[in-house]
């Protein structure tokens, strides 16, 4: 977010950033009946994709920051920011080993789904304990584990349906309007 505050400002990458963001929150409300069943982070993955880690992580941070105005904010909330932007982050950085293929893209999905659920966790654990407790990490990852398999299910799921359509017009964005 730094770079964004000293850099010179891109207002078309922004722009993008801003529309991204849109998309991600909008489909939170959309699955929002259908529980565990989400496109945030296949939309930051997207992101990140074709614009990087930067812009993959503002998008996963401002997307749980403004669906939570739906969901619910609380002390959760900037830990959900730091998870999704982190991911966004980490897919920026390995953009060009994911984008391969649809099953390296596949399996980014299922490992992104695990890797929130996992950090995620982590949260609940200090809010329960008051502290880390290790023991009760595992009991809580050993719990959410059904909770995981349909999150990295839906990542897939909506990488596979939203990557390749999506992904051009981002490149055509990119291409058109000399979006870095």
């Amino acid at each position: 977010m730094l770079s964004f505050e000293k850099g010179s400002q891109n207002v078309k990458l922004i722009a993008v950033i801003a529309v991204m963001t849109a998309l991600s929150v909008a489909g939170r409300f959309i699955f929002s009946p259908i529980p565990f069943f989400k496109p945030v982070t296949a939309v930051v993955i997207i992101t990140a994709l074709y614009f990087g880690g930067e812009a993959g992580y503002i998008t996963g941070a401002f997307s749980a920051l403004l669906s939570n105005f739906y969901f619910g904010q609380g002390p959760w909330t900037p830990f959900q920011m730091m998870v999704w932007g982190l991911i966004g982050l980490l897919t920026g950085l390995l953009a060009r080993y994911i984008i391969k293929n649809a099953l390296t893209l596949a399996v980014w999905g299922a490992l992104s789904g695990a890797l929130f659920s996992a950090m995620m966790d982590i949260w609940t654990t200090l809010w329960v304990e008051n502290g880390f407790n290790i023991g009760r990490y595992f009991a809580n990852i050993a719990v959410s584990a059904p909770i995981t398999a349909v999150y990295a299910v839906s990542n897939i799921i909506f990488l596979l349906l939203l990557a390749k359509p999506i992904g051009k017009k981002l490149e055509r964005l990119k291409t058109k309007y000399g979006i870095k």
